[in-house]
């Protein structure tokens, strides 16, 4: 009998606990451990924070599913890590703490013979001076609550529109190396059409603020593809969308202080600038959660596991922008010292960024981190799922299962706007998610006709599809398996 916990009820740890349990027999204990009691589809959070969906419509109880498909869990956090366990535990094991309930506060050492780290990033507001959701007139869409706060926020601002008020709207990222530039694209264009919707659009200015370099780069350098009979520039599509609803933009900024009402930024060139806002929603830094690891005799071991985020089978060999190369980029998501414990998803730490990196004149580092989004999440958890229930059936290690992003497609749905007949969305594929620059050196790194982009109606549609595709498999209906990640 073999135990599998999975730390982190998201995209990774509930897609590897759902393939574990059903490709598992019941001999089998697989174990969930998360401080979320809730499922939430994140990807339609923006939706929440624009009010046009309630978050009961993207999230359900964890506990009632995980009973009847016999998955174990606990509402805990993960504290640190024994992997080689200790004087009195002999088996690794992860110390927790439990979050609610009955046990509210109380620690358990809780073993494992294979561990799935999903804790994904931790929202590191604190990185940026007064950057706190709800507070200084800023809001957030990185959870359901969030989202659901920002909606609040931005009525009362419409309301207020509507009796005559000029305001300014400002979103985009809120510090130098924020990553999920793609969250706050698909906000600003869906709060965009919502005041066009409450008929007020002529009574905002809505403005971008981001650390890319250029419109378009999303922390993956930028791509060219292909669009209708055309080849564009990333950043080409999105100046072409930004011009055509009237968004202005600020580039190369990164956020380091917030006031009520007043982002301050340092860009590119090594200048000071500050921007007024009524309205502001800036996706944060994301960290790792700053676990502790300890050997058997309690020393501390924490470099053999983390490096910010979980290390696990990438090149972490420091080297020039100009050497960096899709080989750097983990297969198997295994850390390389001990060999049952894996990180899928957001949760493993990244051989280097994929955007070329930039400082500003003064030294500031302001460039997008490396994004790690929806679909790659759920492909990487079942990949390492795979391989661990190939090495319990077989009774040796299998690691047949690869998926590199530098060898792995992605496809985003990005909602421009909602509504049946009023909505839009742009729908961007990409292949490679980490350009290859040896293979398709003539074309940015990137295979055209596997990347390309498309603007338009049937986008939202797709979208809005596979929100409910995806909620349906999360609940483990029918057939569930056959959706793929």
């Amino acid at each position: 009998m073999s135990k599998i916990l999975i730390l982190g009820a998201g995209i990774s740890g509930h897609v590897a606990a759902s393939h574990l349990r059903r490709k598992l027999s019941k001999e089998h204990e697989v174990v969930v451990v998360s401080p979320n009691s809730n499922y939430q589809w994140i990807p339609s959070n923006i939706w929440v924070g624009i009010g046009r969906m309630k978050s009961k419509e993207i999230l359900f109880p964890l506990a009632p599913l995980y009973k009847k498909k016999g998955i174990g869990y606990k509402q805990a956090k993960a504290i640190s890590f024994f992997p080689e366990g200790d004087k009195n535990q002999p088996k690794p094991y992860v110390l927790s703490e439990y979050v609610a309930g009955d046990k509210k506060g109380q620690q358990e050492k809780i073993t494992y013979d294979y561990l799935i780290n999903a804790t994904g990033p931790k929202l590191n507001f604190e990185a940026t001076e007064g950057l706190i959701p709800g507070e200084n007139r800023t809001y957030s869409v990185c959870t359901y609550s969030h989202a659901d706060h920002a909606w609040h926020g931005l009525k009362a601002l419409i309301d207020e529109m509507k009796t005559g008020k000029k305001v300014k709207i400002l979103i985009g990222t809120g510090h130098g190396s924020s990553t999920c530039q793609g969250a706050a694209f698909e906000y600003i264009l869906n709060v965009e059409q919502e005041l066009r919707r409450h008929k007020v659009r002529e009574m905002a200015e809505i403005t971008w603020i981001s650390n890319e370099h250029k419109l378009g780069d999303f922390g993956m350098d930028g791509m060219l593809l292909s669009y209708g009979s055309m080849t564009l520039k990333s950043y080409e599509m999105v100046e072409m969308i930004f011009e055509d609803r009237g968004i202005k933009w600020i580039l190369g900024a990164g956020v380091n202080k917030i006031e009520d009402g007043i982002a301050h930024y340092e860009n590119l060139e090594g200048s000071y600038k500050t921007e007024t806002y009524d309205f502001a929603m800036l996706i944060p830094a994301f960290s790792g959660h700053g676990f502790k690891a300890f050997d058997k005799n309690e020393n501390d071991i924490t470099e053999k596991l983390f490096k910010g985020f979980m290390i696990v089978d990438a090149d972490y060999t420091p080297k020039p922008y100009e050497e960096w190369s899709v080989k750097d980029w983990p297969e198997t998501y295994q850390n390389p010292t001990y060999q049952n414990i894996f990180a899928p998803g957001i949760a493993f730490a990244p051989p280097h960024a994929i955007s070329k990196p930039r400082k500003s004149k003064n030294g500031t580092v302001i460039s997008p981190a490396p994004p790690r989004t929806g679909m790659p999440s759920g492909i990487t958890a079942k990949l390492v799922a795979d391989n661990i229930i190939d090495t319990i059936k077989s009774g040796k290690e299998s690691l047949s299962h690869k998926g590199s992003l530098g060898n792995m497609g992605a496809a985003c749905i990005a909602s421009a706007g909602y509504g049946l007949t009023q909505g839009s969305g742009v729908s961007i594929t990409t292949y490679p998610i980490v350009p290859d620059y040896e293979k398709y050196p003539n074309t940015q790194g990137r295979k055209l006709g596997k990347t390309f982009g498309e603007i338009g109606l049937a986008g939202h549609w797709l979208k809005l599809a596979l929100h409910y595709a995806f909620i349906y498999k999360a609940k483990m209906r029918p057939f569930w398996w056959l959706i793929p990640e």
